[in-house]
């Protein structure tokens, strides 16, 4: 018989071969999905961009050239009063978004008594001045709209942009014909978005011309005036007064309660229309808990304290070019200051970050800016001027920072 035609009950009874295990992959540790952090955070030890939080005590020893008090009002104490009987009588917190349980009085207060100073017909407080600018370029713009962008704005303005959906075109730095290049040939919405006042270097946006480019195209202009309010335009009503645009049907503006305001949160002012538009569709108002009651209470007080005080105003951008004077004079590079900010250049990250600590070490806290955080690449200190600072505390505050100033 053939061996192939043989019957199957020899094979069928043979001695199965046991079927080895499956091998299951091996499992990565617990935490190994973020074992790239390590390598990213080498890196930035490598480069000298390492960030460190710094948390201060209640009486400071240090000379402050770092924050963004520009009036000095953060702890004065008719504004501090002001938030202390606001969480006394509102309670601690807001409790909910604006549309729910968040909105007061005192929110109510505060935005008919800044819509008024700023010169617009209506405002809208937020929880912060990054959540108003997302509110106003998302809610103003839409697929198709074109948003053209200055190259040096806060990054909360860039995010907006990235969030809106809306085709977004970079200009050049403070270039009005670039914008009105960018305008050129788009038919559909438009939206041009700036600072007023850059907060790296401190110089102001051209804002009439920048208008004007607008107008030629019927586009709306949108400007950030987180460091303009309280330093520029007549007794700090800001740069889009000092620009002759506030109350404009095609502006808005946005700005911040903690700077000049000394307290915390942000603020759309603009056209009736514009503010009904934002707490109807604007993700960052809407689902957002209200600012808390004390932030409104002490930017409250912060802001009638200023209407009797306009003098604070010219003072923050005089101690600003005193600043900027001395300075250059003693040889440091410095952009001359158009509000309250002063930015000296440093030669590298190291040496920036090296210049304020030893500011430091001598009792002066100065703001250190490096990359990413600046688009240009240059590293720097950022000095900020108050209304407050003693001609004695300026001659300490020069002579530290020309004493430390690095070599190379």
């Amino acid at each position: 018989m053939p061996q192939d035609s043989a019957p199957s009950l020899l094979r069928d009874t043979a001695p199965a071969r046991l079927a080895e295990p499956a091998t299951e992959p091996a499992r990565p540790a617990y935490g190994a999905a973020f074992d790239w952090l390590d390598a990213a955070g080498e890196a930035r030890r490598d480069a000298g961009l390492v960030r460190t939080l710094r948390p201060r005590p209640a009486d400071s020893p240090l000379l402050d050239l770092a924050g963004n008090d520009y009036l000095g009002l953060a702890r004065h104490p008719e504004v501090t009063r002001g938030a202390a009987e606001a969480a006394h009588r509102w309670g601690a917190g807001a409790t909910g978004s604006r549309l729910v349980t968040g909105s007061t009085e005192l929110h109510a207060r505060l935005e008919t008594e800044l819509a008024e100073f700023c010169g617009f017909e209506a405002a809208l407080v937020l929880s912060s001045g990054y959540a108003a600018n997302l509110a106003a370029v998302t809610a103003l713009t839409a697929p198709g709209t074109l948003i053209v962008s200055d190259a040096g704005n806060h990054a909360s303005l860039i995010d907006g942009c990235r969030l809106s959906r809306a085709r977004t075109e970079v200009a050049p730095h403070a270039d009005p014909e670039a914008v009105r290049a960018a305008l050129t040939g788009h038919d559909g919405r438009a939206l041009v978005v700036t600072d007023a006042v850059f907060s790296v270097d401190g110089d102001a946006a051209p804002l009439p011309a920048l208008a004007e480019a607008c107008r030629t195209r019927g586009a709306g202009l949108l400007v950030d005036d987180a460091h303009g309010l309280g330093v520029l335009g007549e007794g700090g009503r800001g740069a889009p007064w000092a620009a002759g645009l506030a109350g404009d049907g095609d502006v808005v503006t946005t700005v911040t309660l903690s700077k000049s305001l000394g307290s915390q949160g942000g603020v759309v002012l603009g056209p009736a229309r514009v503010i009904e538009h934002l707490v109807n569709t604007a993700r960052s108002f809407i689902f957002d808990t209200g600012l808390a009651p004390a932030a409104v209470g002490g930017a409250l007080a912060a802001l009638r304290l200023l209407r009797r005080e306009p003098q604070r105003a010219d003072r923050a951008v005089a101690v600003a070019q005193g600043l900027y004077d001395r300075l250059t004079a003693a040889g440091l590079t410095a952009v001359r200051p158009d509000a309250a900010v002063i930015s000296v250049r440093a030669p590298s990250p190291e040496a920036a970050l090296r210049w304020a600590a030893d500011c430091r070490t001598a009792g002066l806290a100065v703001g250190c800016f490096r990359p990413p955080s600046v688009p240009d690449g240059i590293s720097r200190l950022r000095l900020t001027a108050r209304a407050d600072l003693t001609d004695a505390q300026l001659d300490r505050a020069v002579g530290t920072i020309v004493a430390t100033a690095p070599l190379d």
